[in-house]
């Protein structure tokens, strides 16, 4: 069975730490991300944004709330999670929320202004964050749609290959 999902928004608040009274870190947060199409029923042809909840624990709950900030721009992967409780009323209720195992940044420096640099920082697990994006080229590269089939050539088929 698979449950992995990933998502890319802006987060909605400032990530609050928490701790348990086993003191092990968490964090929940929300992420605004827009659906990749636009309503017919949008009259403005504004794209409609979902808003979904994020827990993170321990390593990754202290990451995001030393580096991330309301507004900014976050990628995540982690898993599915749905999970009932009694509210404050005596009410069942049920909660699906996404619980992160890798956070990453996903502006340069420069796009999150005002948020701190985070240029040498390590990802929750202890890595450096590769999927930071670098600082833009003085000239970009150049985009697949602008080749032309003639920019390829085949590769001979090789039966000796090792794998």
């Amino acid at each position: 069975m698979i449950n992995t999902v990933v998502i890319m928004g802006r987060l909605v608040a400032d990530p609050e730490l928490r701790h348990t009274p086993s003191d092990t870190a968490v964090t929940s947060f929300t992420v605004a991300v827009d659906r990749s199409y636009v309503s017919k029923s949008s009259a403005n042809g504004e794209r409609t944004t979902d808003f979904i909840d994020v827990v993170a624990w321990r390593n990754t709950a202290e990451f995001v709330c030393k580096y991330f900030h309301k507004g900014q721009m976050i990628a995540l992967n982690g898993s599915l999670q749905t999970r009932t409780y009694t509210d404050s009323q005596g009410n069942k209720r049920k909660a699906t929320e996404i619980v992160a195992d890798n956070v990453s940044f996903t502006e340069s420096k420069r796009e999150s202004a005002g948020t701190g640099s985070y240029q040498n920082y390590q990802n929750a697990n202890g890595a450096p964050s590769y999927n930071a994006r670098p600082e833009p080229a003085a000239e970009p590269a150049p985009a697949y749609s602008s080749g032309s089939q003639g920019d390829f050539e085949e590769i001979p088929m090789d039966d000796d290959l090792p794998f």
